[in-house]
């Protein structure tokens, strides 16, 4: 099947309902937590990409995609694993509304390192969308931020992590898609990433307490919620841009609040509705303003 944009941007909506399922999976697990769910999560996340991989290349030829993947592809193993890992360390030392309030800055950054990287210029929707999408997100959880003081600061400092390797990761991507030259093998890096942030994280899951039950979920997580969607989303790079990416990865958190409420009876309140339907409606205004524009260059191009 052809990846258009169109069925990219369906792909990536269905990429961010399966990483808004981490949330009330983690309320499920009681034995494991912090680090030792994170190892775990970027552990599976690695066995399964191992097999996928592996069973669509080949052994060899993922071996060989590894050693001559360049730096390229080192580079965005890294953003994965930043991204991977910088997420739970900065809830250990914030609270979640000010983590996901640093995450929504991911389209802004993206959008401004494809522009200062690449020197691409955005189209007023997709500022107008960010600025949305962005204001929502803020109505989302502004009223549960906590006071900024103390460790509270090193964990925004560390949630900032996640969208600058998120924005060096799409803009690297759509680089290399969309450069002259054919890009190598850029799947592998992800899990390279997960593997990365498996070794890092060890030490600080050590000692193990999750159960044989909770560790089926947690498989379950590195697989469904982390592993497959990630390749899925590199795949994604070939027809969808950096910003654009970025922009609907927001929908993580609209997913993520609807999750908590069917699977762990979080309601969520007035605010939360209200941003969440901003987030939905920026979006929705974002993709049919681009799909009209592309109809019109399609009918004056015919004329």
């Amino acid at each position: 099947m052809a990846l258009t944009h169109r069925r990219g941007v369906w792909l990536m909506v269905g990429c961010t309902l399966l990483w808004s399922t981490a949330g009330v999976v983690s309320r499920w697990l009681d034995s494991a937590r912090g680090f030792e769910v994170t190892f775990w999560r970027s552990f599976f996340c690695a066995l399964t990409l191992l097999a996928v991989l592996g069973g669509l290349r080949g052994p060899a030829a993922l071996w060989r995609s590894v050693r001559h993947g360049g730096r390229a592809l080192w580079v965005s193993a890294l953003c994965w694993s930043v991204m991977f890992t910088a997420f739970m360390l900065a809830l250990a030392l914030t609270t979640v509304a000010n983590v996901l309030i640093t995450l929504a800055l991911g389209p802004l950054f993206t959008a401004l390192a494809a522009r200062v990287a690449l020197g691409h210029r955005l189209p007023p929707r997709t500022w107008g969308a960010i600025a949305v999408a962005g204001a929502g997100i803020a109505w989302m959880y502004g009223q549960q931020v906590g006071l900024i003081g103390g460790t509270h600061w090193v964990g925004v400092l560390v949630a900032l992590a996640v969208p600058i390797a998120g924005a060096t990761n799409w803009t690297l991507m759509q680089h290399l898609h969309h450069g002259d030259d054919e890009p190598g093998d850029m799947l592998p890096a992800v899990l390279l990433g997960a593997s990365l942030s498996s070794l890092a994280t060890l030490p600080l899951a050590l000692p193990f307490g999750a159960t044989a039950h909770h560790l089926g979920w947690l498989a379950l997580l590195g697989a469904l919620q982390l592993g497959i969607p990630c390749l899925l989303a590199m795949m994604v790079t070939r027809v969808l841009k950096a910003p654009e990416i970025s922009l609907l990865a927001l929908l993580e958190v609209v997913f993520g609040v609807l999750w908590a409420w069917l699977g762990a009876g979080e309601a969520p309140g007035l605010a939360v509705l209200g941003g969440g339907a901003l987030v939905l409606a920026a979006l929705a205004a974002h993709e049919l303003l681009g799909l009209r524009g592309a109809q019109a260059r399609a009918a004056k191009g015919a004329a």
